[in-house]
C-alpha cells in the first residue's frame, strides 16, 4: 500500500497552514511556494478540506485559509480521508464477505492486509496535526539519526516480534563488549 500524493500533499499543506497561520489567513499561493506543490492542485485539495470542515476560507485582500479547529483536534486520518485518499491495503471492499478473486472468494492473505489497513488508520487517527507541527512524532529512523548526531546519547528503541517496543537510555544499556577479569 502506498499513500498517494493527495494524502501526502494535503497533510503537508495542513501542517504548513497550522505552523504559519497564528490566527491569520494563509494564502494557498504561499503554501504552494513553501511546499513546492502546484497551486491548482492545492486549490482542489483545499476545496475538499473545506467541505469536510477542516479549514475555513476568508475572501478578499489578505484572505486565505484558516484551520476550522484547534490543530490538536485535527487528526491526520481526518485530513487523508477528507481528500478521498484510500487507506486500504486490500483490493476488495474492506469489511465485505465477498473477496477480490474471480470466484468472489478472499485470497489467502486477505485478513493480513485488511488488518494492516486497520492499523494504519488507527495510527493516523492517534496523531494530531499539532503532534506533527510540534515534532512529537518521531519514528525509529529519527531516533537512530539523532543518536548518530548526539554520539549515542539518545534513547534507543528496539522492537521485538512479540514483546512490542522497549526504550532504554544510554545509562540503562548493558555493556556489550565488556570482559570481566
Amino acid at each position: 500500500m502506498k499513500l498517494g500524493t493527495r494524502g501526502r500533499y494535503a497533510v503537508m499543506a495542513m501542517v504548513d497552514l497550522a505552523r504559519q497561520s497564528n490566527g491569520n489567513p494563509v494564502s494557498l499561493a504561499e503554501i504552494a511556494e513553501r511546499q513546492e506543490i502546484s497551486l491548482s492542485y492545492l486549490e482542489q485539495l483545499f476545496a475538499k478540506l473545506r467541505r469536510s470542515g477542516l479549514v475555513s476560507s476568508v475572501r478578499g485582500p489578505g484572505g486565505g485559509y484558516l484551520l476550522a479547529h484547534d490543530r490538536d483536534q485535527i487528526r491526520i486520518s481526518d485530513i487523508v480521508v477528507a481528500v478521498d485518499e484510500s487507506l486500504h491495503a486490500v483490493r476488495c471492499t474492506p469489511g465485505e464477505a465477498i473477496g477480490c478473486r474471480g470466484d468472489r472468494s478472499r485470497c489467502l492473505t486477505h485478513d493480513l492486509w485488511e488488518e494492516l489497513s486497520n492499523q494504519i488508520h488507527l495510527y493516523l487517527s492517534s496523531v494530531s496535526l499539532g503532534d506533527v507541527c510540534e515534532k512529537r512524532v518521531l519514528g525509529t529512523s529519527g531516533l537512530a539519526q539523532r543518536e548518530t548526531y548526539q554520539g549515542g546519547s539518545a534513547l534507543r528503541m528496539s522492537l521485538g516480534p512479540t514483546s512490542g517496543a522497549s526504550f532504554e537510555t544510554p545509562a540503562e544499556r548493558a555493556p556489550q563488549d565488556e570482559v570481566s577479569h
